[in-house]
């Protein structure tokens, strides 16, 4: 409510009231009348009995009197019970109309002393200057490489050479499945290539003789049967391999999926193992983002990206950005970026959430404080003053929200003076004297958001 109208509703009311008592007072001078009215009726009786006696009776005559209004209850006593039984209904209604006289009203002056005071309007300008502005972004962390351990072969897993959380180097043995087995396969194939290569040396020998007892075919077919054994001993030496599960690279082993003696299929996963030496960060980005970033990318040699890990405590290794996926999702209208933290004490592990933080050095960026603005259907405002000391309603284009300032793009130019405090207090078109306090000192004293 605006105070001109709080002082016009204090004033109607204080009308009000002051009717209503002049109404009591009325009531009250009527109500006496009334009563004098009734004293004077009974007036002969009561100077009876005070000892005065009416017109036309001699002193004897109320001497006589006397005795008889001392010994009983005579009619005397019969009038005054009159008198008071008249009596009651209007002090009863006296009394009633003197309390509601006594209650407290509110006069013209009462409601000028409850008026409220008008609070100042204080003015003050954008603020230039260079500022870092930070985006943060939900994320998601990766290992630079996390792949399946998984089984070549079926069969009993025999022995297990690693633990969970153990880091393993690059060709160490994990697992192994069965490897008797595949080892007599092997023994079998190398004494079939080597029944081969004698059948080939005897067919040799038979061709070379003059004149040759086989043909040249002859000699191919036993030339042919040794290379297909020496082929099936390559395949069970690969078998008898694939019994032995290595780390293709370094990492750290993950929980075991099965353990020494399960019989185990072809393609089971028996671990994970996790290259943590650089973590991949992941993080959605909306397309305005986006477009930003593209602008000053290659020119921004301020840009800086840090991890805040879950405890609030920042990764003290810096990040760059290394991907950018090549689609926008159409449900969110977001793209996801990667983000490389190199991770030499291995503190990041696979799985971990986090937040990105992109810093961005802003020059000659112009800022307010958020509690000069107010917001009317999604849209921010702020009151400028013009030349004239007229009040305008300006909208303005937040580009950053910091902790209790706007960055703005669009709606104030510097040195514009617009309305700091009191924003309730004045209106559309309405001309105001402000007192104007640096921007300097205003920024200083910032401690509070919009309002």
């Amino acid at each position: 409510m605006a105070p001109r109208q709080h002082t016009k509703e204090l004033k109607c009311n204080a009308g009000r009231q002051c009717t209503a008592g002049a109404t009591i007072k009325r009531l009250i001078t009527a109500a006496g009348r009334a009563t004098t009215r009734h004293f004077g009726k009974f007036s002969p009786h009561l100077e009876q009995f005070n000892g005065s006696s009416p017109p036309g009776k001699s002193e004897s005559s109320r001497q006589s009197t006397i005795p008889a209004q001392r010994t009983g209850y005579g009619p005397e006593r019969k009038v005054v019970s009159d008198i008071a039984m008249k009596l009651v209904p209007y002090l009863t209604l006296v009394l009633g109309l003197s309390c509601l006289a006594l209650l407290p009203g509110c006069s013209k002056t009462e409601a000028q002393q409850q008026e409220p005071e008008q609070r100042k309007i204080v003015a003050t300008t954008p603020v230039v200057k260079d500022i870092t502005t930070t985006q943060p972004y939900v994320c998601q962390i990766h290992s630079r490489r996390h792949i399946e351990v998984k089984a070549l072969e079926t069969g009993y897993l025999e022995e297990i050479h690693v633990k969970e959380g153990q880091h393993v180097k690059q060709g160490d043995v994990m697992f192994k499945v069965m490897p008797v087995l595949y080892q007599a396969k092997l023994d079998t194939e190398k004494a079939e290539a080597q029944l081969a290569q004698i059948e080939l040396y005897n067919t040799t020998m038979l061709y070379e003789r003059k004149p040759p007892v086989v043909s040249i075919q002859e000699v191919k077919l036993a030339q042919a049967k040794l290379n297909k054994m020496l082929a099936q001993v390559k395949l069970a030496e690969a078998e008898l391999n694939f019994s032995e599960v290595k780390a293709p690279f370094d990492g750290i082993i993950d929980r075991q999926r099965n353990q020494q003696g399960s019989l185990v299929e072809e393609g089971d996963v028996l671990t994970t193992l996790s290259d943590n030496s650089v973590m991949w960060v992941y993080f959605q980005v909306p397309e305005a983002g986006y477009l930003e970033y593209k602008e000053h990318q290659g020119n921004d040699p301020d840009l800086k990206i840090e991890l805040l890990l879950a405890n609030n405590q920042k990764f003290q290794q810096p990040g760059v950005i290394g991907a950018i996926e090549g689609d926008f999702n159409n449900e969110t209208g977001n793209i996801a970026f990667r983000a490389d933290f190199p991770n030499p004490e291995g503190l990041l592990r696979y799985g971990q959430t986090g937040t990105v933080l992109i810093h961005h050095l802003q020059h000659n960026a112009i800022i307010i404080p958020q509690r000069a603005t107010f917001e009317v259907l999604d849209k921010r405002y702020v009151y400028a003053i013009g030349d004239d000391n007229v009040v305008h309603t300006r909208e303005i284009k937040v580009q950053h929200e910091l902790e209790d300032i706007f960055v703005i793009s669009e709606g104030l130019k510097p040195g514009e003076k617009f309305v700091l405090e009191g924003i309730r207090e004045v209106t559309e078109g309405g001309k105001v004297e402000p007192e104007f306090r640096d921007p300097k000192e205003v920024l200083s004293e910032l401690k509070y958001r919009a309002e």
